[in-house]
């Protein structure tokens, strides 16, 4: 009796999850997807029924990462609540047909909408915004077929009330702006390619019905991303031909990301003096040869500046201080700073100095100085080499900025200087980055134990303290300043990759052990580490790194043999947040070990592979699919020859593409000439996040779109 009444007096005191508060229910049910709110938690009890319906919790649903979503569900979701719902994102919902958007038609009360990567012909968008009367902020795509004339008056009138307009073009197009009257920010993403599936070379001038002139008289913000291709540049230029003309009184962000070459004309000249002249800017970006050797930046003007992109100019550090933060006054303002590719961005003059020389320090004093409040850093592709003086080391400087969330680092810039002229590398430890005939390698002595190794580097390495400053930091990027990606964008693959810079020769395992340091860190890239013996550091990231959910590593080590697949191995075992994994390293053999320890991942959604004579196993590949049931991207180009690629595709799309239905799997080999065909039919979600290699830390302004 003493021990019944002892178990029912422990269930009186034990917590009931329904005798909380509402307002502690609801914070509790808002991390849940609201698919799962509508279709099941609601169903469970009375209470919670009323709770799931709360209008904290049905104003916004986000599906653009529920890979589980189907057309059932969302004609479920938007038959019980589609009245209740304000904001709708579906981007990137490629899995969806175009007949499951029409069930959008149900949330009369939108506000924003977002259909990117989602698809739609101009008929049905027409039938769907005819009925968005309250529609104000809208993102859709433009594809071949497209048709403006197709457009009722309805659905023109309830555009001319859209302020923020999201448009990615396939098809040269003005798509629906010349319908956006009340147009206050204009985002553009231009994907078309040069070259039609038959051949054909595309033109940039716009069809015949596409002369509208677009609105910009209100607008506050202009971005625009091209892709590589020369016809991306033709249609834009035909998109600021109207603003070269009268630039908006309110334009404060004018943002134009363009890869390669993009020459600066007569119209764009005309436009830019016509913003130095009217405008106060608070984001600026500018393909280089609108900036290389001119003085536009000397007569622009800012007024509270939170995003400057600088990407691949040959801006000199002399002039990043005296005209964009006025001589080194108070930016306290700016919160995101690319200086990508800017090889002389740390040097007082550009004009006699290699890349290779090392930085100016104060240089980089004064800008830490001057904007200490930034979130987001990328100094990545340039040699930025710290002198021997003390205390001036770029490491050291960056410490100073505590509020960093994202940063990206060539790899030569976190050499410890004073430690290298201490202890140069001897040849019998410089890694081979051929692929010829394979060199045995002396392998260093490493201490057995991790923490040993981590306390004989905090005191002397001027990584490990930066890595222990920035205690916040989510995104983190070391890559190499010579690294290129061998996945290509609209080319052939690239069969030979450049060595790295001399001073990346010592940066290996211990580096990479100090980045352990980052409790909260989500976001890792590792690009072109050459001394990389045993990849030890790799297995604390897994330890200590609990929150770690994308990975990208990229030729570490030497270059003919996977020096790290154990480490490697070890580290997945640990990483049980981790959603997005990208490996690019030649000879990567992708068998059952690997398959097998990767399965410990239980999140793992996206798995990319690019492997110049690389190996995978299928039965290990097919199991894996198997365990790991949240997969639903599958990408792997590698050295097998094209049968076994597409029989082992095709196996894993008629085994899981039923229960899977955003099932994306691209396997193919790396080098064959069919590979940019293959490519161009990758979803753009896939393709822009994962797939490519790209350095993203501030590629955007922060919060561009919701």
């Amino acid at each position: 009796q003493e021990l019944v009444s002892g178990e029912s007096e422990e269930e009186s005191n034990g917590v009931n999850l329904m005798e909380f508060s509402d307002e502690i229910l609801l914070h509790i049910l808002s991390y849940v997807p609201c698919t799962d709110l509508v279709l099941n938690v609601r169903k469970t009890c009375r209470k919670l029924a009323t709770l799931c319906l709360d209008k904290s919790l049905t104003h916004t649903v986000l599906l653009q990462k529920d890979y589980k979503v189907n057309k059932d569900k969302v004609k479920q979701l938007m038959r019980d609540i589609g009245k209740e719902i304000y904001q709708l994102n579906m981007a990137g919902c490629y899995w969806l047909h175009s007949s499951t958007i029409d069930h959008v038609i149900r949330c009369k009360n939108l506000v924003k909408l977002n259909l990117s990567g989602c698809h739609i012909t101009s008929l049905r968008l027409s039938k769907m915004l005819s009925t968005l009367q309250h529609l104000r902020s809208l993102a859709i795509d433009v594809n071949p077929g497209f048709d403006a004339s197709q457009l009722s008056s309805e659905c023109k009138a309830t555009l001319s009330r859209v302020s923020e307009l999201k448009q990615t073009l396939y098809t040269p197009s003005y798509g629906v702006v010349p319908c956006c009257t009340s147009l206050e920010k204009l985002l553009l993403y231009f994907e078309i390619l040069d070259r039609s599936r038959e051949g054909f070379m595309l033109s940039g001038q716009l069809m015949v019905g596409e002369s509208n002139v677009p609105h910009y008289q209100n607008l506050r913000v202009f971005y625009a991303r091209l892709a590589p291709g020369y016809v991306n540049q033709e249609v834009v230029r035909l998109y600021l031909a109207v603003l070269s003309d009268r630039t908006p009184e309110n334009l404060h962000a004018f943002l134009i990301s363009a890869p390669g070459s993009f020459a600066e004309t007569g119209a764009t000249k005309n436009l830019l003096d016509s913003m130095a002249r009217n405008a106060r800017l608070d984001a600026l970006q500018l393909p280089k040869a609108w900036i290389n050797g001119s003085g536009l930046l000397q007569h622009l003007k800012f007024n509270n500046p939170f995003y400057f992109s600088f990407s691949r100019c040959t801006l000199s550090g002399g002039h990043l201080i005296q005209r964009v933060i006025n001589g080194g006054k108070d930016l306290k303002s700016l919160t995101s700073l690319n200086l990508s590719g800017c090889v002389h961005c740390l040097a007082p003059e550009s004009l006699f100095r290699k890349a290779e020389d090392d930085i100016d320090s104060s240089i980089l004093e004064s800008l830490v100085v001057s904007c200490c409040n930034l979130r987001h850093l990328n100094l990545s592709a340039a040699h930025h080499h710290s002198s021997e003086s003390i205390g001036n080391h770029l490491c050291q400087l960056l410490s100073r900025l505590k509020h960093l969330l994202s940063l990206a680092l060539p790899v030569c810039s976190i050499t410890d200087v004073a430690a290298n002229m201490e202890k140069p590398p001897t040849q019998s430890n410089v890694v081979p980055q051929t692929f010829g005939k394979k060199v045995r390698v002396g392998i260093q002595t490493y201490p057995r134990n991790l923490m040993d190794q981590a306390k004989q580097k905090i005191e002397s390495s001027v990584f490990w303290t930066l890595m222990g400053s920035l205690r916040f930091l989510e995104t983190l990027e070391i890559i190499g300043s010579s690294f290129s990606s061998a996945m290509p964008r609209n080319e052939p693959a690239i069969r030979n990759s450049l060595p790295p810079c001399v001073r990346a020769q010592s940066v290996g395992d211990s580096e990479v052990a100090a980045i352990s340091q980052l409790t909260y860190l989500q976001s890792l890239t590792l690009a072109q580490l050459p001394n990389i013996i045993t990849g030890s550091g790799l297995i604390s990231i897994g330890l200590q790194c609990q929150h770690l959910r994308t990975l990208s590593l990229a030729n570490l080590g030497m270059m003919g043999k996977v020096v790290y697949m154990s480490a490697l191995m070890d580290m997945l075992k640990h990483c049980k947040c981790l959603r997005d994994l990208r490996l690019e390293q030649p000879y990567f053999s992708a068998g059952a070990q690997f398959f097998q320890a990767l399965s410990h991942c239980s999140s793992l959604q996206r798995l990319c592979i690019v492997s110049r004579s690389g190996t995978l196993q299928s039965d290990a590949v097919m199991s894996f699919m198997a365990n790991c049931l949240e997969v639903i991207m599958c990408h792997m180009f590698m050295g097998e020859s094209l049968t076994v690629c597409k029989n082992l595709q095709q196996s894993i799309v008629r085994s899981f593409q039923a229960d899977r239905p955003a099932l994306n799997v691209v396997i193919f080999p790396l080098l064959h000439e069919d590979l940019t065909e293959v490519i161009r039919d990758v979803p753009m979600r896939h393709l822009d996040e994962i797939t490519l290699f790209k350095s993203r830390v501030a590629e955007e302004p922060p919060n561009l779109w919701w």
